[in-house]
């Protein structure tokens, strides 16, 4: 199999993303640059090309074609529950911090395909705190956002899911909080109505709005430091003062970020608004 550094050069890489940029406004010339590689390696070999030129010409004269290609460049990890001790920090000493607070707002930055926003959301269900939480969901990708209010999951990764959810709650009933209909499960609609989902590029898009929680969970994975801090500062403006942000376990923080946010537990990932 061909190298993803065979496939595409650096100069090829820097043309290539600087006309995407020029082209459609979405910038990819901070990405990480092997992970950048490999996507734009796969979309090759997916679309049966021979080389990065034909992929070239078809991105630049089709931005359908582009959108759905954003999927492959930003590869999605997420899951119902992924890393289950953050969800039980979060029902066991964060969330009740805001206990007597009338209304909530939470933004999922990089939200894929919802299964981390309808975790939260059951979550603060538990707790009796859902009706009173707004939350912003937003992604690059137009594609993974339809998945994302489809909230549709297929029995298969149900199942995978299930052993993470039972961490939580050993007790619960997957039941309580979904729909089955022809073999997929449905989140259902008392989870969804909290959430306004958003296409929205980190990159280059403002957020007006502040917000009591932030997650970016394995996106900034894909940024270099400079682009890291860029999105950081937007994090950082747009937490209340006494806001958490929530990272994953992938994510690498550059030594900057000091200045914005301070630990506030290091098994979970979890940082605090420094003022």
């Amino acid at each position: 199999m061909i190298k993803a550094d065979e496939m595409i050069s650096e100069e090829e890489l820097d043309s290539l993303t600087s006309a995407i940029k020029k082209r459609y406004g979405i910038d990819f010339t901070s990405y990480e640059r092997k992970s950048l590689k490999r996507g734009f390696a796969r979309l090759v070999m997916k679309n049966q090309m021979d080389s990065i030129l034909p992929l070239w010409s078809k991105l630049m004269a089709d931005r359908e074609f582009l959108m759905k290609c954003i999927d492959e460049l930003t590869v999605n990890l997420t899951e119902l529950f992924r890393n289950p001790e953050i969800w039980i920090k979060m029902k066991d000493d964060l969330l009740p911090q805001y206990a007597i607070k009338s209304s909530i707002k939470m933004w999922h930055a990089g939200c894929s395909s919802g299964e981390e926003v309808y975790t939260m959301a059951i979550v603060l269900n538990h707790l009796n705190m859902l009706r009173r939480t707004k939350t912003f969901a937003t992604d690059l990708s137009s594609t993974i956002l339809d998945q994302a209010k489809e909230a549709k999951y297929s029995n298969m990764l149900m199942n995978k899911y299930m052993t993470s959810f039972s961490k939580f709650l050993p007790e619960g009933n997957i039941e309580q909080n979904f729909d089955c209909v022809d073999n997929h499960f449905v989140v259902k609609n008392e989870f969804k109505r909290h959430v306004e989902f958003k296409l929205h590029n980190l990159v280059h898009d403002d957020v007006y709005q502040k917000f009591d929680m932030i997650f970016c969970r394995n996106v900034m994975i894909y940024f270099d430091d400079n682009l890291k801090m860029k999105v950081l500062r937007l994090f950082h403006k747009a937490l209340e003062d006494d806001g958490f942000f929530i990272i994953g376990y992938y994510d690498m923080l550059p030594t900057e970020s000091k200045e914005l946010f301070e630990v506030y537990d290091s098994k979970t990932r979890i940082y605090k608004k420094v003022k």
